[in-house]
Parts: C-alpha cells; structure tokens; sequence
C-alpha cells in the first residue's frame, strides 16, 4: 500500500482492513504479520490498538454481527415478524464475509455495545409474554441454527469430476427401492439441505416450535 493511500492506523482501520483480508485469503490465511504488511506497518505497531489476533478475531466477529441490524421489534411489529428479519439480517450479515460463520462461532467475546442491544432483545421478548429464560432460549437457538446453516453453506468442498445425473445414479445404486427411493424422489422435487427453502423451512420449524412453547409457559 503506497504511503499517500495509507489509512491512518487506528482500531477501525485494523477491524475493516482484517475483514477484507479474509475475503481475500481466508481465515486460515489471516496472520498478524499479513494484516501488517497490507496496513503498510510493522507487526508491533498493530498491538497499540489489538492486544491479541484473538482479540482481532472477536472485534471482526462483533462488527459482523452489528452490520446486521440488533435491536427490538419495531413498533407493531409481531415477535415472529422480528425474528424472521433478524434471521434474514444475520444470515446475510455472515454471508457477505467469507468464512464469517467461522468467525462469529469462535469468538470468545462480544463488545458492551453488542450485549447490551442483545440485552434489550431480550427485554422486548419478554413484553410480548416471554420468561427471561425462554427469550433467551429462542434467540440461542435461532443464532445457533443460522450458524450452523451458514457455516455448512461457507464450507469449502472438493471438486467432483461426476456430473450431478451421475452423482444421483450412485446414490439410486445403494438403495432398494432404485430410482423410486425416498431419497431421490425428494431430490428430483427439489429437496436440498442448503439454499433459501431449506433455510425458510428451518427457521419456521423454530418460530412455531417457539409459539408451542409461549403459549405452553403461559398456560394456567
């Protein structure tokens, strides 16, 4: 980087520049010494403003999640309305950095900021009937089923030299039923554990599942 398109060096400027970098070479490629060089620096200078690459990796994990949008309903917006967009938000959020699910998954810690808009999450879940416990639950569970989702979607596989037909007459091969199997009947309607439906169907799986459950807590 050239001395007149340097940016000034400061905690901003280390968090974005990192994110970049993995968009370029991954997380695996990410090193204190890479994010150095590209900054125009050397190594030490880097630790005036990041203590430990751990604490690099939990500030790119906590701008990910911000990026997304935390925060209560809106007003009249229903809490299954709410976790949907949030959902949405967060999925995206995690997929526009590559490897951003592996990110938000290691990190050790989330900034006073995050926790407190988390805090008022919360706080709002249990205005519309809520326990603590079973707001904190809910949101738990859909955080943890996105990165799942996401983590598997970001997930670098090998090339297969099979054309998908191909592919689908191997599987036919192992099951009695052939062609005729529940499997492959599925996969011809277009069944698949990744992409938008998949996704759309587990997330309502858990916002019904989360209805059961408050009308259940609420029950005399």
């Amino acid at each position: 980087m050239s001395e007149t398109k340097r940016p000034a060096l400061s905690r901003h400027t280390l968090i974005e520049t990192a994110l970049r970098l993995v968009d370029q070479v991954g997380l695996d490629g990410l090193t204190v010494r890479r994010l150095a060089t590209e900054l125009g620096v050397k190594s030490p200078a880097l630790y005036w403003h990041i203590r430990t690459k751990q604490e690099l990796l939990d500030a790119m994990a906590d701008t990910i999640i911000l990026a997304a949008g935390m925060g209560p309903p809106r007003e009249g917006q229903s809490w299954q309305d709410w976790l949907t967009r949030r959902a949405h938000a967060y999925r995206a959020s995690l997929l526009a950095h590559r490897d951003g699910a592996r990110l938000v998954a290691n990190a050790a810690g989330l900034s006073p900021a995050t926790i407190r808009l988390f805090d008022e999450e919360l706080t709002a879940l249990v205005g519309c009937g809520f326990t603590p416990i079973l707001a904190l639950r809910t949101i738990g569970s859909c955080t943890s089923y996105i990165n799942g989702f996401v983590l598997r979607e970001q997930a670098e596989r090998p090339e297969s030299a099979d054309e998908p037909s191909q592919r689908l007459s191997a599987v036919a091969a192992l099951l009695e039923r052939g062609t005729d199997a529940t499997l492959l009947l599925a996969i011809r309607e277009g069944g698949s554990s990744l992409g938008d439906e998949a996704f759309d169907h587990g997330l309502r799986t858990l916002i019904d599942g989360t209805a059961a459950a408050l009308q259940r807590s609420s029950a005399p």
